[in-house]
């Protein structure tokens, strides 16, 4: 069984369409909601998923989201992210060898244009590499792993990163390529060089242990 767990924050543009995509690949879809003043958790209700309430904080959220799922394969997504309903087979397929305890999906930002084929490509190399990825890739792992691993932390930024260093250092993962996680350009549209010299330095400064409370001052919320 696969639980989908979507934190949410006034994110009622593109909220609908997420879950409408994920309920194709997942038995439930659980969005954990932080009290949006927009319309976010009666839209996601009317779409179908099940709304939880959570204090405000991705890593808070996450972690929310987890303990009210009733699968034994978990797959964390971003409110603007979208998958096919092929990943599921991924899943599946990767899941079935006992030594995988989880993984992530390459990603294609929407809409396409020549920025947002740089910060794909940037991504890409970067797990392949250095397996360095974070939650807008579609993060999917094992319950039992999750668990292990003491689940996502209540940080202000980078509970992803924290996250999979975790698994990768527990377990083996697998980058599915076939199968691309589209997700929103929002974040860097605007100002996609300023946002890619703060992007590398949060990842610098955190790779060389900086606290993640200091790190959320370079990082703005953009919604």
């Amino acid at each position: 069984m696969i639980s989908v767990i979507i934190p949410c924050w006034n994110e009622a543009a593109v909220i609908e369409g997420t879950i409408a995509s994920a309920r194709k690949i997942a038995d439930e879809v659980i969005v954990v909601d932080s009290g949006s003043p927009d319309d976010s958790a009666a839209l996601a209700r009317r779409s179908g998923a099940t709304v939880i309430d959570a204090p405000r904080g991705r890593g808070t959220q996450l972690a929310a989201g987890a303990a009210a799922a009733r699968g034994d394969t978990l797959l964390f997504l971003h409110a603007d992210a979208q998958l096919p309903s092929s990943a599921r087979r991924e899943i599946e397929h990767a899941l079935s060898d006992p030594s995988v305890g989880g993984g992530n999906f390459k990603l294609r930002f929407v809409p396409a244009d020549p920025w947002a084929r740089v910060f794909a490509r940037i991504n890409h190399e970067r797990r392949r590499w250095l397996r360095i990825y974070y939650g807008d890739s579609g993060l999917f792992i094992r319950r039992d792993v999750y668990d292990a691993l003491g689940g996502f932390q209540p940080l202000p930024i980078m509970e992803d990163h924290d996250f999979v260093q975790r698994l990768e250092r527990a377990s083996r993962t697998v980058y599915i390529t076939d199968v691309e996680i589209a997700v929103s350009a929002r974040r860097f549209a605007a100002q996609p060089l300023r946002t890619l010299a703060i992007w590398t330095l949060i990842q610098t400064l955190a790779s060389s242990g900086v606290s993640p409370h200091r790190l959320a001052r370079l990082y703005a919320d953009i919604r």
